[in-house]
């Protein structure tokens, strides 16, 4: 049987036990308007399946049609070095009109993380 999907790894960003019976792997773009509108209804899934699910998300920005996905995404990855990535991920779905640099940074700021990094990473 062929996979469509590599195997989930450490190097994912992971919520739920890794041995629930369902894992569900989303590729996303947080500045997608469709990915957008899934965000709410996977955060209903993961309540409602509780200790079920194990949620694996992968960043996967369209560059040449939302031109501020690619620093949103770096973004998400640098808050994951400093242990914040699920945070940053709601903070990028929940504010997906405000992306650039500065909103960013602001983002950073709200979760308490070494702005000086999250800057050289992005």
């Amino acid at each position: 049987m062929s996979r469509l999907t590599p195997a989930v790894s450490e190097s994912d960003h992971r919520a739920g036990p890794d041995d629930a019976p369902v894992t569900l792997v989303e590729y996303g773009d947080y500045e997608c308007p469709h990915c957008g509108g899934a965000y709410p209804i996977v955060r209903e899934v993961q309540r409602r399946m509780g200790r079920g699910l194990r949620l694996v998300f992968r960043n996967f920005p369209l560059a040449e049609m939302h031109p501020h996905a690619v620093r949103a995404a770096e973004a998400a990855e640098a808050a994951a070095v400093q242990d914040k990535f699920w945070e940053m991920h709601d903070l990028l779905f929940e504010h997906q009109a405000a992306l650039d640099d500065s909103d960013l940074m602001r983002y950073a700021k709200t979760l308490a993380l070494d702005t000086g990094r999250v800057k050289e990473e992005l």
